[in-house]
Order: C-alpha cells, then sequence, then structure tokens
C-alpha cells in the first residue's frame, strides 16, 4: 500500500489561550503555528508527495498550504470533512480548564469509546470516520500512483491519536496514551497483512528516506537494519 504522513495543524490561537475550538470557524495560526508549520513543510520538501488531504478548518488548510508551496510539484489537494475535527457539541467555544469540572471529563481521560459529547458525536463515531478516510485515499492513491506513493493528511490532534490508535492496534479506550503536537509528523503504511508505524509525533529529523519509498515485507525479526541501509 501507499504511505500516509500524517501531520496535525499548527498551533493556533484557541491552542494558546486554553480553548476548544472543535469546529469553530475563523481559528487560524498563530505565529508560533506559522513558524512551527513552515518548519514540518521544510521537511516534507525532500518528499515528493502525490497528494496533500486537508481537513476543511482553517489551521489545516493553512498547513495544508504551506505544506503544498514547498513541493517541488503540484500535488493533488482535496479537502475532506471526514478528517475534519471531532464535533464536541455544547463543549464547543469552552476553555479546558472548565471543561475539566465536568463529570464527563475523567470518561473522556480513561475510556473514551464511551463518550458521547452533549450535542456532538461519539468519539467511537471519529475515530471510524476518519480511519475509513485515511485507508480510502491510501487505496485511491496506491491505485493511481503505485504502492511506492507517498502522501499528506492534515487534520486534528484526536483525529490522528485515534488514526494512530487503529494502526497500532489499540482500543480506542487507550489512545490518550498517545501525543500529537502541533505540526508533528506521524508516518503509517497499511500492508496487506497489517499496518506499520513508521513515526509517532515528530517535530525534527530527515525525512527524505521516504523518496524512495518504504520496502514491503515482512517485520524483520530483531528489528532489520532500517530504511536507510545500502
Amino acid at each position: 500500500m501507499a504511505t500516509v504522513i500524517l501531520v496535525r495543524h499548527g498551533r493556533t490561537t484557541a491552542n494558546a489561550t486554553g480553548l476548544l475550538a472543535g469546529r469553530t470557524s475563523g481559528v487560524s495560526l498563530d505565529q508560533i503555528g506559522c513558524e512551527q508549520a513552515a518548519l514540518t513543510a521544510d521537511r516534507l520538501a525532500a518528499v515528493p508527495v502525490v497528494g496533500v488531504v486537508s481537513s476543511p478548518l482553517e489551521r489545516c488548510r493553512q498547513t495544508a498550504e504551506l505544506i503544498l508551496a514547498r513541493q517541488a510539484g503540484t500535488p493533488y489537494a482535496p479537502v475532506d470533512i471526514d478528517i475534519t475535527e471531532c464535533d464536541y457539541g455544547q463543549w464547543q467555544g469552552r476553555m479546558l480548564s472548565d471543561l475539566e469540572t465536568e463529570d464527563l471529563w475523567p470518561v473522556v481521560q480513561t475510556q473514551p469509546s464511551a463518550v458521547v459529547f452533549p450535542g456532538g458525536e461519539s468519539m467511537a463515531a471519529m475515530q471510524a470516520r476518519s480511519v475509513a478516510a485515511i485507508r480510502r485515499h491510501d487505496a485511491a492513491f496506491e491505485a493511481e500512483h503505485g504502492p511506492g506513493a507517498v502522501w499528506v493528511a492534515v487534520s486534528h490532534g484526536d483525529i490522528i491519536k485515534s488514526i494512530l490508535a487503529d494502526a497500532l492496534g489499540m482500543h480506542l479506550d487507550l489512545f490518550q496514551r498517545i501525543n500529537v503536537g502541533p505540526a508533528s509528523v506521524s508516518i503509517v503504511r497499511y500492508g496487506a497483512d497489517r499496518p506499520s508505524v513508521y513515526a509517532t509525533n515528530t517535530d525534527a529529523g530527515d525525512l527524505s528516506w521516504l523518496s524512495n519509498g518504504i520496502h514491503s515485507g515482512d517485520a524483520p525479526v530483531g528489528g532489520g537494519a532500517g530504511q536507510n541501509a545500502p
């Protein structure tokens, strides 16, 4: 299968103040977020990606535009609502410090599979739609560009955490063990037998090894020699 690079949007004005923005419109990257996204775009410039799929929210589109601007070619760049932010319902627009006093807060922390946000969506539904979207795009990119294709999905923290949990074979109730920082890069390849996770939550490091594609095959016993081996 192809290889997907999961990129969280850069820091926003809401992130900086502790506000749960959710799907609120007009929430954009702050100066630090722009710098974070630009650094990620620089890292990805060494990788000829065939597509950059973005959540429709402004902060993701801004991040995607910076990535696209650093690509030598012109990757396919659709917007997909299925990788948009979780619908937090009545929690949207409130401060995290206030939400910590809600009865639902500890359930979000320890049993997210049971969470349905008041007036919003369940975390299980959030994971189901986002994983299905990533796998759908991945199959389409492979069908068009071959198994060596590399593409980018620009999305949100909880969305990417839920995708990584699925790829790692973790129950959704364990996904809070995963951290996904602003403008971070995580890498997943969906193989015929199982997904392989090559990176999570990275904000530095050379990614040029991805330009040659990831070699498929069985997992090497002992860990193998790595992708840069001659």
